[in-house]
């Protein structure tokens, strides 16, 4: 008979990814800690701002955690939150542009050295341990051009990740179509098996008729 290979069966829930390992996320969590460390020491409690952006920079972090955990169930909301996610990075990286701008500071661009170091450093650091000794030596230009170059990357490293998703809900659709799979799947394995009964059965009553027609020539010829 026909054998099921369970390698081979659709899956209904999807894996989940383990979101503490990937670098948007890591960038992420950086971001927050930095901002809450930069609103406590460069703006008033009393200033709007403050919590627009502590906000901004959790909602950054909190959707890509939450998006991946609902992605299990549901590509369509895992993709909403991580989308969600760009969005609040994006916001939070306005606030820091704005700070600049009102205060007489300066955006640093490509051609300044410093951010090219800038640019390098954040590229190949994730964690917040390699940027919390930063909080405390760098001033506010320093923090602010940190963290644009941090969102910057992170709203890069999210287009990336929603391209994926676009890309597996494609092929695998949203969990409806993966039920439906697995019902289509199983299915399918159950007709096979059910034809290779079938043909053993027909095959049995070959052998059958054959022995018959033996012992009825055996009997004959010993008559």
């Amino acid at each position: 008979m026909a054998e099921n290979s369970n390698n081979s069966d659709p899956r209904i829930l999807r894996k989940q990814p383990n979101w503490e390992n990937l670098a948007f996320y890591k960038k992420s969590d950086v971001l927050y800690r930095l901002t809450v460390h930069f609103v406590k020491k460069y703006l008033s409690y009393k200033d709007r701002t403050v919590d627009q952006m502590v906000q901004a920079a959790r909602s950054g972090k909190q959707n890509i955690v939450e998006g991946m955990a609902d992605g299990v169930t549901s590509s369509e909301m895992e993709i909403k939150l991580i989308n969600v996610s760009r969005g609040s990075i994006k916001e939070l990286r306005e606030d820091y542009v704005d700070y600049l701008a009102t205060r007489g500071l300066t955006l640093w661009d490509r051609s300044n050295p410093r951010q090219q170091h800038l640019l390098e450093f954040c590229r190949t650091h994730n964690n917040v341990d390699d940027y919390t000794p930063l909080f405390k030596k760098a001033n506010d230009e320093e923090l602010c051009n940190l963290a644009i170059t941090l969102c910057h990357q992170v709203d890069k490293m999210i287009c990336t990740w929603l391209n994926k998703l676009e890309e597996t809900f494609r092929e695998e659709g949203g969990i409806k179509e993966r039920m439906t799979a697995v019902r289509l799947g199983r299915r399918q394995t159950q007709n096979e098996i059910i034809e290779a009964q079938a043909h053993e059965i027909e095959m049995l009553k070959r052998e059958i008729a054959q022995l018959r027609a033996t012992i009825e020539n055996i009997s004959c010829n010993r008559q």
